[in-house]
């Protein structure tokens, strides 16, 4: 028996070791009607209060109110989106097709289409280029899954598009680029190409790759974050869930803490100097203590199987959407970042 209450004893404090305070408060849910299957990627129109959630497996793009917690639009027969960007200084929307490898650009007010930019294949991540006022997609390339070869070598890339949604020209990567971060006040581009296990480094102005990082700590490297004033790069990883902190400045890592299994966004809150990883039915908070050391402050459970989400450094707010469950329709749960 004292054995027993030992064991006991010792089970209940790693399970309360275990425990951390919440530090994302779940403050609406917002039902999705008729939207089945995976979600992907997500976009946000601040000012007008609009969410935009790529709802992959459905072939839609779907248009939240935030302001009334409900759908108000839906646009039909896309091959299988993935990415997606709202411009707000043109009041365009782009969708990044995996099916036709297409970028759909739809007026952000009557959501026509305006413009269609074929690439070859798998249109993927999207991304802002401030300084040359560029929409960015990565395309492409030899891609794996699950340690599984789902495509063979090709052109991948990231295209660039000016503001009417043209392609203008390309960055050739090594293969099938993941997430991707760019720079504000510089003119690089970091790279996930998890196929090479590595961060590929690219000049937009020169058009080309400068550098190739080495991920050493962990391989399956899909979501990406940048703190850019601290010159420091967050890549994550799957297999084992690892973080790496990249140094921007030597291409060396600095950390690896242990992460939340399967994650493929995260997301870092310069305000708050905190970075969010989203996994499967978990999204971690880490606080930044200097640039070289990070502590777990927060692992909160965000229901469903997806890891993908938004965060909104203007709301203060972290989005997740659970894709339908069998009678259960999907949701957007919206989080506060205390």
């Amino acid at each position: 028996m004292k054995v027993l209450g030992m064991l006991l004893t010792l089970g209940l404090a790693v399970s309360v070791i275990g425990q951390q305070p919440s530090v994302l408060p779940l403050k609406s849910r917002i039902p999705l009607r008729n939207v089945k299957g995976r979600i992907d990627h997500f976009s946000i129109d601040v000012k007008g209060q609009r969410f935009f959630a790529t709802a992959n497996a459905n072939h839609t793009l779907e248009v939240i109110d935030l302001r009334a917690g409900q759908q108000v639009y839906s646009i039909p027969d896309l091959d299988t989106p993935q990415g997606v960007f709202y411009d707000p200084s043109t009041n365009r929307l782009f969708v990044a097709n995996e099916g036709d490898g297409t970028v759909k650009t739809f007026d952000g007010t009557t959501f026509q289409l305006l413009q269609t930019a074929k690439l070859s294949s798998d249109a993927d991540n999207i991304r802002y280029d401030a300084r040359g006022k560029h929409i960015v997609v990565g395309y492409g390339g030899e891609k794996f899954l699950a340690g599984k070869a789902v495509r063979g070598e090709g052109d991948g890339a990231l295209a660039i598009l000016d503001s009417a949604g043209k392609k203008l020209s390309s960055i050739a990567m090594d293969a099938h680029p993941e997430s991707f971060q760019i720079e504000k006040a510089g003119t690089r581009a970091f790279v996930n190409v998890p196929d090479h296990q590595e961060v590929e480094v690219a000049d937009m102005i020169q058009g080309k790759v400068l550098a190739h990082w080495r991920v050493t700590v962990c391989t399956t490297n899909f979501p990406m974050a940048l703190d850019e004033a601290d010159h420091r790069l967050f890549v994550g990883c799957r297999m084992p869930p690892r973080l790496a902190v990249f140094d921007t400045e030597t291409g060396k890592v600095i950390a690896s803490p242990a992460i939340v299994e399967h994650t493929d966004d995260m997301f870092y809150d310069a305000g708050k100097r905190r970075i969010y990883i989203i996994g499967n039915g978990l999204t971690e908070t880490w606080q930044q203590k200097d640039p070289d050391h990070y502590e777990r402050i927060g692992r909160d459970v965000t229901p469903g199987t997806g890891p993908t989400g938004f965060f909104s450094p203007d709301l203060e707010e972290l989005f997740k959407v659970i894709p339908s469950r069998g009678p259960e329709g999907a949701e957007l749960l919206v989080y506060g970042t205390n």
